[in-house]
């Protein structure tokens, strides 16, 4: 019996130390800078804004983003920058259309690591301001560690 109870004290103090591990793995590289903990994070928009629902996805690898997903999908499903009739009307009426201006932000955050500022392109002013909300919330889960969903109110 004494052989199980020490047994559960080291298992309890080996959880303790993977748990110290993990915890200083991300958040802080320990010199104050942030770090991003490794996995997939997506912040969404709470609402549907003119039938679009945005968001955005993150993979972080080895403390870096290598990898950034920007769109919006519609009730459906379908998404935003496959839809080649809206794609017509925006781009006549904005001189941008969802496929540029949303590969043009995405490359801003990988590029600039979620730590600069993102530069905004004429005609999605309206995506920017969503695109900014999003890509702070789905950073700041990617720094928790926490794979879960965010949502995001991205009403200007």
């Amino acid at each position: 019996m004494k052989r199980t109870s020490g047994m559960k004290r080291i298992s309890g103090m080996s959880l303790i130390l993977l748990t110290a591990v993990f915890l200083t793995a991300c958040g802080s590289d320990g010199s104050g800078e942030r770090a991003l903990c490794d996995g997939y994070y997506t912040a969404q928009a709470a609402e549907y804004s003119h039938g679009w629902k945005e968001y955005i996805t993150i993979m972080v690898k080895d403390g870096s983003i290598v990898s950034v997903e920007y769109n919006a999908e519609n009730a459906s499903g379908f998404i935003k920058s496959w839809d080649n009739a809206y794609m017509q009307t925006m781009f006549h009426a904005m001189g941008t259309y969802p496929n540029e201006y949303t590969r043009y932000y995405a490359g801003q955050l990988l590029e600039g690591q979620g730590e600069e500022e993102i530069d905004m392109l004429a005609g999605a002013t309206s995506s920017y301001g969503s695109f900014q909300k999003l890509a702070e919330a789905v950073v700041e889960q990617a720094i928790k560690g926490d794979s879960s969903i965010v949502s995001v109110d991205t009403e200007h």
